[in-house]
């Protein structure tokens, strides 16, 4: 068996890439590679693979991209879409290029839509048949979901929705049900509106159940999809002109140094440094340090820091042991946060083994909450999204979509008690905790929030509006 062909998976970015080769030759390409890169290093080491290529389908908004991390290792070409937007030395691809790996070729498809650059790529192996039988499909489609093509602004929005209209049913669907599909991401990324589940699929199957791959004309498919399409999180067009100058070289990942409590201390009264803290809600509301916001751990962690975290901070880290640090730590490397400064030894316990203040957010159950929807000094904020707000609220609650927390905190009265609810609670934790250190003197967090509260079957308000 010569075809190499493994698909990694980067949790918290939901993004897949690729390690495609031929074992016989002992080469191979990596498609859309992160950006600690020693993943796809150490694999091919173990497979006794020589990396020919590294090969982006597009230029990434969600993610830094880890191509020149390897240009600049291992002295190969970065091999990318045509664009006039790269400003670095680069392969550039047009539709019919092929890369050969041994007997392995990789064809190029423009499918702009996503991106005006973005590429497909064709895998044929004689081994498999004549045909090519998998499709690289970046981020032009995914399982039960396509691309968004609003990332680059409104402006271009309606005119690359139609080139993606034209690249699905043009140029991809024709290639048969049979066929193979690999995205570049799964369920969680916002790159779509809502992918599926699986991380590979097949044409035929997302003919059938895609619901973007419906019958419809290209006006129709536009306005479809452009239609209660989300906001993009904050970061994606800062990453996208990161990537297009092409990432500094950081060479391997490093973790932070550890601050006993006096250095952290004083790291902490530097100007414009924040102090993440990323233990759960609960763990964060029973006593945390002063000033910290609470961005828990877990797959939405890079979007949430993305969204709310200015990259220039100097940030420091509070996590529940050396497993979560580094994974914190990986995570908000491969989004470009650079200036993590440190982070605090023995997490909390040193802390307040030292008997240094502590700050405390209350915990309120749903049935509490609505024993108290009727008090007057009671401020109910609902920091979902809009469309989520729309399909019903707690009664009375304010809403306020969390990435706009900040900059809307003069439509809060201070002088209340502020209860946040979310969908789950993890985003009502972050809000809390903004609120927190931006002055407000009684807020309370909601566990479980808008699914404890439908679970527990009490009164929902069907509001009209956002406004």
């Amino acid at each position: 068996m010569s075809l190499v062909f493994e698909q990694i998976k980067t949790p918290g970015l939901a993004q897949l890439s690729y390690i495609v080769g031929d074992a016989a030759a002992g080469v191979a390409a990596i498609v859309d590679p992160r950006r600690d890169v020693e993943v796809y290093l150490r694999r091919s080491r173990q497979l006794g693979l020589r990396i020919s290529h590294a090969i982006e389908t597009h230029i990434h908004a969600d993610f830094v991209s880890g191509a020149r991390e390897l240009q600049e290792r291992l002295n190969i070409p970065i091999a990318a879409g045509r664009s006039e937007d790269y400003q670095f030395d680069y392969q550039p691809l047009d539709s019919g290029d092929t890369i050969t790996l041994g007997k392995i070729t990789l064809e190029v498809r423009h499918t702009p839509g996503h991106t005006p650059e973005h590429i497909s790529l064709l895998l044929s192996d004689p081994r498999q048949g004549k045909q090519p039988f998998a499709l690289f499909t970046g981020d032009t489609l995914f399982n039960l979901d396509v691309g968004r093509p609003d990332l680059l602004g409104a402006d271009t929005a309606r005119s690359l929705a139609h080139q993606l209209y034209h690249s699905l049913f043009e140029q991809l669907l024709p290639l048969g049900d049979r066929m193979e599909i690999y995205p570049c991401h799964g369920a969680g990324s916002a790159c779509g509106k809502s992918i599926g589940d699986r991380t590979q699929s097949t044409l035929g199957n997302e003919r059938l159940f895609n619901p973007a791959l419906q019958p419809r004309s290209a006006d129709e498919f536009v306005d479809w999809l452009l239609s209660d399409m989300p906001e993009p999180p904050r970061h994606y067009s800062r990453l996208k002109t990161v990537n297009a100058a092409g990432p500094p070289i950081q060479g391997c990942f490093q973790a932070p140094q550890t601050l006993a409590v006096e250095a952290f201390q004083r790291r902490m009264e530097q100007p414009n440094t924040l102090v993440i803290d990323t233990r759960s809600l609960l763990a964060f509301g029973g006593g945390h340090i002063p000033g910290a916001i609470n961005i828990g751990l877990g797959p939405s962690f890079p979007s949430w820091v993305g969204w709310l975290v200015d990259p220039n901070s100097s940030i420091l880290l509070v996590a529940e042991g050396p497993e979560a640090l580094r994974e914190a730590s990986e995570q908000l490397f491969r989004i470009g946060y650079d200036r993590v400064v440190g982070y605090l030894h023995d997490g909390m316990t040193g802390w307040q083994t030292q008997g240094l203040p502590l700050q405390r957010i209350t915990q309120m159950p749903v049935t509490e909450l609505h024993a108290q929807l009727d008090c007057e000094d009671l401020l109910v904020l609902d920091v979902r999204s809009d469309q989520e707000f729309l399909n019903g609220a707690i009664p009375h609650a304010q809403h306020l979509y969390l990435p706009h927390l900040k900059e809307n905190l003069a439509q809060l009265d201070h002088t209340k008690r502020v209860a946040t609810y979310c969908g789950s609670g993890y985003r009502a934790s972050i809000a809390a905790s903004l609120l927190q250190k931006y002055g407000f003197a009684s807020v309370i967090n909601i566990p479980g929030s808008w699914s404890a509260w439908q679970s527990a079957e009490l009164p929902v308000e069907q509001p009209q509006s956002v406004g």
